[in-house]
């Protein structure tokens, strides 16, 4: 098998490793040791991920089959628990061809998070250590609200609906990425937004936002018990 390419995103108190070309395989560690096997023992999950959705995915069978290409110091966001820095593979061009299989896999993201979303309808989500945890309903809104804000970041305006239904909303919102990647790929983004904010490369867009959906879908299906 080929193997990946990983970056490594390292702060002062946890680090990230995650897969440049497979959007959502992501995981931390106390350090780039812990981080990495961490990674690769979430392989088998990230491959149900993928199950049925025409990806081809060859997993890794040991840990040096993961190759680390960059390392980037973290910041407040990396420590926070979100891998936040941006790589020099982002800003490589992206053709419609590679699109549509990077939109792919972020699509199989979202449908594994309705699916934990479906599970967990009337459960009482399991407690972390301390007692803390949101709840099935504040999870999902978090959600929206996060893709709401990460739209800004490819120059898009969207706005939740009022008193929204919340499945409604999930439906809406991904529609709007879709559509502001669609819009990135094929006629290029701004270097600035309208108001002077950071623009993310499409890439790192997709990068961003499987990530987060799936680390909370995998957090819903740990805390259904």
């Amino acid at each position: 098998m080929d193997s990946f390419q990983i970056f490594i995103e390292t702060g002062k108190k946890r680090t990230f490793a995650g897969a440049v070309q497979w959007p959502g395989w992501c995981r931390s560690g106390r350090d780039e040791n812990t981080a990495l096997q961490t990674l690769l023992d979430y392989w088998p999950r990230y491959a149900q991920v993928l199950q049925g959705r025409a990806i081809e995915f060859q997993p890794p069978t040991q840990i040096t089959d993961l190759v680390v290409i960059e390392r980037h110091a973290g910041n407040v966001s990396t420590d926070y628990g979100a891998p936040a820095m941006l790589l020099e593979a982002d800003r490589e061009a992206l053709d419609h061809g590679e699109f549509e299989h990077l939109r792919a896999i972020l699509q199989a993201c979202w449908r594994v998070f309705d699916a934990a979303v479906e599970r967990a309808a009337g459960v009482e989500l399991e407690k972390g250590p301390r007692g803390g945890g949101r709840d099935l309903d504040k999870i999902i809104a978090h959600v929206i609200e996060a893709d709401r804000a990460y739209l800004s970041r490819l120059a898009w305006k969207y706005r939740l609906a009022g008193a929204y239904d919340q499945i409604e909303e999930l439906s809406r919102s991904r529609q709007a990425v879709i559509a502001a990647l669609e819009v990135a790929v094929c006629q290029g983004l701004p270097e600035q937004g309208p108001r002077g904010g950071i623009i993310w490369p499409a890439r790192y867009f997709i990068r961003r936002v499987a990530w987060h959906v799936l680390d909370h879908a995998w957090e819903i299906e740990d805390r259904i018990g």
